[in-house]
């Protein structure tokens, strides 16, 4: 008898676990542009960046050159694709135009894999970023906030993609940034996936799928070291010159300059 009770037990405990709905380790896309509509970008997901910074942070803190519009020539969707342009031409007081176009209050996630499937522009002086800032700055202003930097490139060493998180205890004005990159010799001129997988206590930055560079938090820091727990928008943008971009100076031959954005897509 206490077999056949042990049987029914053990048969009952497996049929109702067969019936459970089983939990989906696939991520679920929560947000995108496929970019599939020509003309301006989508109005209901992107906000911009406009001007040279001033009064707040004037030339967008790294002495760059140009005055970011929303304008056709700048910005637009053509071909199934974003294209951020930067020209060379007046404006204000600087000698460029670009774009910088942003998710803030249209598109602002904790924790997610972020895709950006992108081609770079190219040349001396081109800085692109695929990027994210905190949206509600609850821990106070650059740097304390947090900055994630999906992937930076400068053009003066072609190919060799960063991928980057700065903090009130890690950053490069201190020279503590947390830091990873990886060679990409035809970055500039085929697309590749740019994405960041981040979760409570780590971050994983991947060119195509793989993994080149991981932060771990470390238990002992507190916000100071890792603000990476509140809401943080996507930012994608064309800089020319700068501190970091301009390093080695500006080829004034080689503009206009274009980054190509397949599709953004958010998961979690």
């Amino acid at each position: 008898m206490k077999n056949l009770l042990l049987f029914i037990a053990v048969f009952t405990v497996f049929a109702c676990d067969a019936q459970a709905p089983k939990k989906s380790g696939k991520p679920k896309l929560v947000w995108s542009d496929e970019f599939d509509k020509p003309g301006a970008p989508d109005s209901t997901k992107w906000n911009y960046d406009l001007g040279n910074g001033c009064p707040n942070v004037c030339y967008w803190g790294n002495n760059e050159l140009q005055y970011y519009t929303n304008e056709k020539k700048n910005v637009r969707v053509e071909n199934g694709n974003l294209i951020i342009e930067a020209h060379k031409e007046n404006r204000g007081d600087r000698s460029y135009t670009s774009t910088r176009i942003i998710s803030k209050n249209k598109g602002d996630w904790t924790y997610g894999r972020i895709e950006v499937r992108a081609n770079l522009p190219k040349g001396k002086g081109t800085w692109p970023a695929i990027w994210m800032l905190s949206t509600d700055w609850k821990y106070g202003g650059w740097p304390a906030s947090g900055e994630i930097d999906i992937m930076e490139h400068v053009g003066y060493d072609p190919g060799v993609v960063h991928g980057t998180i700065h903090t009130e205890k890690y950053n490069h004005v201190k020279q503590t940034q947390k830091e990873g990159k990886i060679t990409i010799p035809d970055a500039q001129d085929a697309f590749h996936v740019y994405a960041v997988n981040w979760e409570k206590d780590k971050m994983e930055f991947l060119v195509d799928g793989k993994v080149y560079h991981t932060v771990i938090r470390d238990p002992k820091d507190d916000f100071t070291g890792w603000p990476f727990d509140q809401r943080f928008h996507l930012l994608m943008n064309i800089a020319v010159g700068g501190n970091w971009g301009g390093a080695q100076g500006v080829d004034e031959s080689i503009w206009p300059q274009r980054m190509e954005v397949d599709y953004v897509r958010v998961y979690q």
